[in-house]
């Protein structure tokens, strides 16, 4: 599946643990129009959360990210993606473990797969991280959008224990970070 692109939106599909997660901090992007939680990667047609979360599809939980290429660019979402997460852990971010949470870029046209590579190689050399970095840049071939119960689930469920512990540290710690690219 190659990615859509016009005069007016794009799309990035990127996968950094917890779907949950990345799509509350992405939601925050000036020029984000939409986020999307899905699965991508894997070997199994349509799946479901509970195929994913046994590891045996091959997909990883992921992100659609819409935007407006006029107020927010690709590097700058590659930017928020490294931001966002640990990319030196294989198949985990924090107590998530397994395959379905790998770091990973899955681009639409040739165009992304040079900027996320040059990007990747980029971090690698300037000492950002003591590990080398594990972000796996994979063609787009497949997105199933996810259940429904997963879509804006931190803005509909803020006051979970999971949101509260985990998800609102490190949306606070991103919003430090990118403060003049937030929506207003």
């Amino acid at each position: 599946m190659t990615i859509q692109k016009d005069q007016k939106t794009a799309e990035a599909v990127f996968g950094n643990g917890c779907f949950w997660c990345t799509e509350a901090i992405f939601q925050q992007l000036e020029g984000v129009l939409k986020v999307e939680s899905g699965y991508s990667g894997g070997t199994t047609p349509n799946p479901t959360y509970e195929e994913v979360c046994t590891g045996t599809t091959g997909h990883a939980e992921v992100i659609k990210i819409t935007y407006d290429p006029a107020k927010i660019n690709y590097a700058t979402l590659l930017e928020a993606f490294w931001e966002s997460h640990d990319p030196t852990t294989l198949n985990r971010q924090g107590n998530d473990v397994g395959t379905q949470y790998r770091s990973v870029i899955f681009y639409g046209n040739e165009e992304e797969r040079k900027e996320a590579e040059y990007y990747k190689k980029k971090l690698q050399e300037s000492g950002a991280y003591d590990k080398p970095i594990v972000t796996e840049i994979s063609p787009l071939k497949e997105y199933y959008k996810a259940e429904n119960y997963h879509q804006n689930y931190y803005n509909q469920n803020g006051s979970a224990p999971y949101c509260h512990y985990v998800i609102r540290p490190k949306l606070e710690k991103f919003k430090k970070a990118f403060a003049d690219k937030l929506k207003k």
